[in-house]
């Protein structure tokens, strides 16, 4: 579970759509804003990316069959993750964006082992691009 948070034209909808390419989704890349959710296949792995940004009540997400992906081998990219309360499963790592006048800012926080281990599988590779 990938929460992106951050205000808007902070750059979510563009990671997600740089995380799905880099997953191997090689076809359109539409952002869920009016459809609330897209479901793509990549591999043995499904990726779900929700934009919840036009929820007016969390409720509205048990419309959506969400439960229908909360299974192994599902990982969700999550844009506006605090307007679907506590129906959203928990986050294993949280990135929170924002624009500012010299660039964007990434913040990065994981909420359980599977987020702390794609965290630190994350700086290993930068470091190993750095060197």
């Amino acid at each position: 579970m990938l929460y992106l948070a951050g205000e808007l034209g902070a750059g979510k909808t563009t990671l997600a759509r740089g995380f799905l390419r880099a997953c191997g989704i090689a076809g359109p890349i539409r952002s869920p804003t009016y459809t609330l959710a897209q479901a793509y296949e990549s591999g043995t792995q499904t990726l779900l990316h929700l934009d919840l940004y036009r929820l007016q009540d969390a409720g509205e997400l048990e419309h959506l069959g969400l439960t229908e992906w909360a299974l192994p081998g599902c990982l969700w990219l999550i844009e506006w993750p605090q307007r679907g309360g506590a129906l959203l499963p928990p986050a294993d790592l949280v990135v929170t964006l924002a624009a500012g006048p010299d660039g964007h800012e990434a913040s990065l926080v994981a909420r359980t082992a599977a987020g702390a281990a794609w965290l630190a599988r994350m700086r290993r590779n930068a470091s190993e691009l750095k060197a």
